[in-house]
């Protein structure tokens, strides 16, 4: 009877959740050069965002070649040639915008937020950096944006606490030579080696037309925009066509226990495992999974590790979802008094326990909700980052269909408790993943035992 009143709770629960819809209606059209548009309207307030997406990230890059599409993400703001050095952000924050753009393993993105009166400034500055940003590269200006990147990078990794971690992280856990064991922002060396053919041959090998998607949303008259964009995109070139990236799935079958010594007062643990890509079955489950593990003060490692034992004072839990292969996540801080052992062997238990038995319903349902929430908040916003924009782009890249909301929200309500119970017993193997301990130098008694101390020289 108990396990009928549990079935019956959460098929309400998954009925419930199938009544809410999403529409987000849009356009698409391509240019002659392959350039792919999404249009959306949205008139909740006079604004535009135009959010572009390149086809290409760290992860298309070649082992001794990494940090171009970083580097290019600084460079495509260094002027082309019919907007001088310093004009694309004046010319925009003078019409009440404002931009940045980003780069991750699989694509790099750019985007303008701005009154809808100033969006064909917006899509000229965007045309002239896609056709014309090599007829104004120098040697000089490769050079100072490599500087400023090799800075961020020592600010990122070298010189921050806890920095190295990442970077030890992604190289213990997949192969050697896979398109995700290097860094986004590059190794010193690659940025050293780059030459200005190297730059611009990478340039015109992704930076295409034919290997992009311009998603425009907003407050906007959908004929003139097309009108427009065909104005500004329709002369550049395409390109060759770029070959999509295999999807390979890396196998970790061993456990690899590391630390490092770094210049921080407390220990901390990384634990991490190869997990499903992005929208692939048990990508959803990994993620109400993080949230059951370390979401909020109600969850499990944070009640134990933080509230009741005082071990820790703090814990994370999370899938990094990734189109070819995702990476499930636990991070916890030792308080001061505390080694890393004690709180490995809470973290383990806490995973045994999910593999054993199912977690509550209740557990998943406020799983659920976090994400749901989050998912419905990301959608109040048009522009920036994660906003409805830069989320068009994202599914079309990943789907073939922009408006893949309501699919994708119905993964998440599909779930069942045993369902990430299956999940934890398929991905989180305790021989197949990466312990890494980050302790103070000197200081690696702290560890989680059986770690090897490792040099982070040359990372």
């Amino acid at each position: 009877m108990r396990k009928l009143i549990v079935s019956l709770l959460v098929c309400a629960a998954v009925v419930s959740a199938q009544s809410v819809h999403l529409s987000i209606p849009y356009e698409r059209f391509t240019l002659k050069n392959g350039l792919n548009v999404i249009l959306h309207v949205d008139r909740t307030t006079p604004t535009v965002a135009v959010n572009t997406w390149f086809h290409v990230g760290s992860g298309y890059e070649k082992p001794g070649r990494t940090g171009f599409a970083h580097l290019f993400e600084h460079l495509m703001f260094m002027g082309s040639k019919n907007v001088p050095t310093g004009k694309f952000d004046s010319w925009l924050e003078a019409a009440g915008g404002n931009n940045n753009g980003s780069t991750n393993n699989d694509r790099t993105n750019y985007y303008e937020d701005i009154p809808n009166n100033a969006l064909e400034l917006a899509l000229f500055l965007d045309s002239d950096r896609l056709g014309y940003l090599v007829d104004d590269m120098t040697k000089e200006k490769v050079d100072a944006q490599r500087d400023v990147v090799k800075n961020e990078r020592r600010q990122s990794y070298e010189n921050r606490p806890y920095g190295y971690a990442d970077l030890m992280v992604d190289e213990a856990l997949y192969p050697k030579g896979y398109p995700y064991s290097w860094p986004t922002i590059g190794s010193m060396a690659d940025l050293s080696a780059a030459s200005l053919d190297d730059v611009k041959n990478f340039f015109h090998s992704y930076y295409i037309p034919n290997n992009a998607t311009l998603s425009i949303a907003g407050d906007i008259d959908v004929e003139k925009t097309k009108a427009l964009v065909e104005k500004w995109f329709g002369e550049i070139p395409a390109g060759k066509s770029v070959q999509p990236q295999e999807r390979t799935v890396p196998v970790l079958n061993e456990e690899k226990r590391l630390t490092i010594e770094d210049r921080v007062q407390l220990p901390r643990l990384y634990m991490a495992w190869i997990s499903p890509a992005s929208l692939l079955p048990g990508d959803a489950e990994m993620d109400l999974l993080a949230s059951v593990l370390a979401g909020g003060k109600n969850s499990r490692l944070y009640k134990r590790l933080v509230y009741e034992m005082q071990i820790a004072q703090d814990v994370t839990a999370y899938q990094a979802s990734q189109r070819l292969i995702s990476q499930f996540m636990i991070v916890a801080t030792a308080r001061s008094g505390h080694n890393l052992d004690e709180i490995e062997k809470v973290i383990q238990e806490e995973i045994d326990k999910v593999k054993n038995e199912a977690p509550t319903v209740r557990e998943v349902e406020r799983a659920r909700n976090q994400y749901e929430a989050s998912f419905l908040n990301r959608l109040e916003n048009i522009g920036g980052f994660g906003g409805k924009a830069d989320q068009l782009n994202n599914y079309f890249y990943l789907t073939g269909n922009p408006d893949y909301f309501n699919e994708d929200l119905a993964r998440y309500y599909a779930i069942d408790p045993q369902d990430i119970s299956t999940m934890a017993k398929t991905y989180l193997k305790d021989d197949g993943r990466v312990v890494l301990s980050v302790v103070p130098k000197g200081k690696a008694e702290l560890s989680a035992k059986n770690s090897s101390v490792v040099s982070t020289e040359g990372k």
